[in-house]
């Protein structure tokens, strides 16, 4: 197809006619498409999702990793092997699109793929790359990993995304009226624009808004203002016009604050979240007003319809027949990785996200004897997976993912799975009667995984973080720690306090229901169910972006 003057190649809906480019470091779209690490691309993705099923008029700019986020693989002893593939995609079509732009001082060729909405039914995604046999070893190696730990190489990959997105976008004639920059990593476009317009910058504030994702300051990249400088990274300002424009005197490049001042709007990605940010960035003079839209999920990617359907039709019978045979689908998995078979019949708690060290992945275990009792419990038996990613050098979280597989190798009823990409996910909701969700409070945005959990019959029991104060009501939908005085606590005495309750909850609610009045755990599941479709299902999202922040 021609590109030279893109539009998005079905009819948009007349609500949703402003054309928008949507840059993210990551988009989990697709299983195959292994270009994503965590909920930042799940969410993108799932918006690409609904935006297509909309027919809104956004197009998506993200990069072509080379060997994506990671392989997650085990060592001789089951522990945690990072593995770098090369991955290769036959579906995305070249574009023929090739240009330049200036990175290190350097020119660099960037060639743009594309994926067609039919391919996955999701919004236009164009793709670009440095993988070139026109750039040297180093440029080449922009497009490798995603977030590469060099910051040198971050630096670029931030260039690439915003520098080279918004030029893409002049290349294909689409003439967006909104420039979206889904976290602060596309912010360098911001400058490509100011120079674009003359160096107008209202010119650049009235096309520019902003998603935030970090609820803390020390989350938000920053990076040293002369290496950014030398990395080409301003677009020709000098360091003193940057720090003038984005009115900050500090060494430290601020991505999220330049982005904040740059934009005409940004938002957080829940209610809680929305407050936190504007609390947070509160200090800080002209800073863009920050509303909150919270996250939300594809109905139609992740929910398991044959659920919905027996719901529907109150068949409970059907229910109840159906989520067996998704966990026993499922424990095929978990069995075929660790040798454990577990039973469909036995409630089954899973941890699954991306191991960060604010959501505590090993939480449950910190307590030995007490763990020993929940593994060990005839009366009420239980059976635990966890899995997920850790960041490849966050040293930590890997440390405490092979603690995880040590303390498994005692239990038969206890399992830790490798490969926790999109389809994974999926089968690890259906296999979870409870989703455990227990990050620090307040420092988990929105923490998506427990929608998609309740779009396939699993429970959540959670702190109170992120999305879940909008969407837990206890014992009725799902199960939520009460908040403490956590701003006057210790990390230890939060962590004590939060696992003390997780167990209380545990032993005296949620395993004397699920095993003696299973008929009010179903109007849990169904109720969850219900609550998560209406409200945190991203068409609901992909609408309220065009209605609060594009518009």
């Amino acid at each position: 197809m021609p590109f030279h003057d893109y539009a998005v190649p079905y009819e948009i809906d007349s609500r949703y006619g402003q054309r928008v480019a949507y840059f993210s470091m990551e988009f989990a779209v697709h299983q195959p498409l292994k270009i994503y690490s965590g909920g930042l691309g799940f969410l993108a993705g799932s918006h690409l999702r609904s935006a297509y099923e909309l027919k809104q008029n956004l197009i998506g700019i993200g990069l072509l990793w080379k060997y994506g986020y990671y392989d997650q693989e085990r060592n001789q002893d089951q522990t945690l092997n990072v593995a770098w593939n090369e991955k290769q995609y036959s579906f995305l079509e070249d574009t023929g699109i090739k240009f330049q732009i200036t990175i290190h001082e350097h020119p660099v060729w960037v060639k743009a793929f594309y994926l067609n909405p039919e391919t996955f039914k999701s919004a236009p995604l164009f793709l670009l790359t440095t993988d070139l046999p026109e750039n040297d070893y180093v440029s080449q190696t922009i497009t490798h990993r995603l977030y590469d730990a060099n910051v040198a190489t971050k630096v670029a990959q931030f260039i690439l995304l915003g520098v080279g997105g918004a030029k893409l976008v002049d290349l294909l004639n689409f003439n967006p009226d909104r420039y979206h920059l889904n976290e602060a990593h596309g912010l360098s476009a911001a400058f490509y624009l100011y120079q674009k317009f003359n160096r107008q910058l209202p010119e650049v504030t009235k096309r520019l808004v902003f998603t935030t994702h970090t609820p803390e300051e020390a989350g938000n990249e920053k990076h040293d203002i002369y290496l950014c400088h030398k990395m080409s990274y301003f677009c020709g300002l000098t360091i003193d016009e940057v720090k003038k424009l984005y009115q900050n005197d500090s060494d430290q490049f601020n991505h999220s604050l330049a982005a904040l001042r740059f934009a005409r709007l940004a938002n957080g990605v829940s209610r809680l979240h929305g407050e936190v940010s504007r609390a947070m960035w509160s200090k800080y003079e002209n800073i863009c007003p920050i509303l909150s839209i919270t996250n939300a999920q594809n109905w139609r990617y992740w929910a398991d319809k044959q659920l919905y359907r027996f719901m529907e039709a109150g068949d409970n019978f059907g229910i109840d027949d159906r989520k067996k045979y998704l966990k026993k689908r499922a424990f095929e998995i978990v069995a075929d990785q660790t040798g454990k078979l577990f039973n469909p019949e036995v409630f089954t708690i899973v941890w699954a996200r991306r191991f960060a060290g604010y959501k505590r992945a090993a939480l449950l275990t910190r307590d030995e004897k007490r763990f020993e009792k929940l593994l060990n419990n005839s009366k009420y038996p239980v059976q635990i997976i966890w899995a997920g990613k850790p960041y490849p050098v966050d040293h930590p979280a890997i440390s405490e993912f092979n603690e995880l597989v040590h303390i498994g190798r005692q239990h038969k009823n206890m399992a830790v799975m490798i490969g926790y990409e999109l389809a994974l996910s999926k089968r690890l909701k259906q296999a979870a009667d409870c989703w455990l969700n227990n990050p620090r409070v307040p420092r988990e945005a929105s923490g998506t995984s427990g929608m998609t959990a309740s779009m396939n019959g699993a429970v959540n029991l959670s702190t109170d973080d992120g999305w879940i104060p909008e969407f837990i009501n206890h014992g009725n939908n799902g199960f939520v720690v009460p908040k403490a005085d956590y701003e006057n606590m210790h990390v230890q005495e939060q962590d004590d306090y939060d696992l003390e309750k997780i167990y209380e909850i545990l032993e005296n609610q949620v395993l004397p229901l699920y095993y003696e009045n299973y008929g009010v755990w179903r109007e849990i599941v169904k109720n969850g169910m219900r609550d998560v479709r209406y409200q945190f299902e991203s068409n609901r999202m992909a609408h309220e972006y065009y209605d609060l922040l594009y518009k």
